[in-house]
C-alpha cells in the first residue's frame, strides 16, 4: 500500500528565495558568459567560441536542475508492505556532483545512505534523486550533508538516517593551493544512527566493506 504524505516547497528553497526571485533570461546569461570569456582574455566570437554562451547557458541548466526540484514531494510516496523489514537499509557509493559555491568549480565524489525504517520504505532511485536534487546547487560538503540526512529524517521518518559523502573539491585541486588527490569527508547522523554506537558502527562498516562482504550484524 502506497502512503501518501503532505508534500509542499521545501524550507531550504524558501530560503534561498527560489519562489521569489526573477531569473535572468537565457539572452542574458549568454551575454554574461561573453562578457566572462573577455574579461578572460579571449575573443567570443572567433570561431571556436561563437556557440559557447549557448553552450554554457544550457550546461548551467543541468548543473543546477536541483533549484527546479522539490525534495520532499520526490520522497511523497512510500510502501508499507515490507513484510515486517525492520533492518537498516544501505545505498552506497551513489555518484555525486556538485559545484562550489565559491568558486562555481566542481565537487566529485560518492555518498553513502543508511536508514533504519520505522513502518514504511521508499524506492531506492528516490534516495540518489534526493542527493541529485540538493547536489546541483551551488553548495558546500557540510551543508549538503546535512541537507539530505534532514530531508530523509523529516520525510520518512525512520528510526535513524546515516550518510557520508567523499568528495574532491577541484577549488583546492585545481586552484589556490593545488594539492590533487585530496578528498573531503563529511557525515551525518540522526535518530540511533547518533545515539546507538552499534547501529552506528553497523553502518560504518557496510559502506566500508569490499563489495560482497557485507555482512548483517
Amino acid at each position: 500500500m502506497d502512503t501518501a504524505i503532505t508534500t509542499g516547497h521545501s524550507q531550504d528553497a524558501t530560503a534561498n528565495g527560489l519562489n521569489e526571485r526573477k531569473r535572468p533570461s537565457k539572452e542574458e546569461a549568454e551575454a554574461a558568459v561573453r562578457t566572462l570569456i573577455e574579461w578572460a582574455g579571449d575573443d567570443p566570437d572567433r570561431e571556436g567560441l561563437l556557440g559557447t554562451p549557448d553552450r554554457v547557458a544550457r550546461a548551467y541548466q543541468e548543473f543546477f536542475a536541483g533549484y527546479n526540484e522539490d525534495p520532499v514531494a520526490l520522497l511523497s510516496t512510500t510502501f508499507e508492505e515490507t513484510e515486517d523489514y525492520d533492518e537498516m537499509i544501505v545505498l552506497r557509493d551513489i555518484r555525486l556532483e556538485s559545484h562550489c559555491e565559491h568558486h562555481l568549480v566542481p565537487i566529485i565524489g560518492k555518498a553513502h545512505i543508511g536508514y533504519l525504517p520505522a513502518d514504511r520504505v521508499v524506492g531506492i532511485s528516490k534516495l540518489g534523486r534526493v542527493i541529485d536534487v540538493f547536489a546541483k546547487r551551488m553548495q558546500i560538503q557540510e551543508k549538503l550533508t546535512s541537507q539530505i540526512a534532514h530531508t530523509l529524517y523529516d520525510v520518512l521518518k525512520p528510526h535513524g538516517v546515516g550518510i557520508v559523502i567523499e568528495a574532491a573539491h577541484q577549488c583546492m585541486t585545481t586552484r589556490g593551493v593545488h594539492k590533487p588527490g585530496v578528498k573531503m569527508v563529511t557525515s551525518r547522523m540522526l535518530g540511533s544512527f547518533r545515539d546507538d554506537i552499534t547501529i552506528r558502527k553497523q553502518f560504518l562498516d557496510i559502506i566500508k566493506s569490499p563489495a560482497g562482504a557485507v555482512n548483517s550484524a
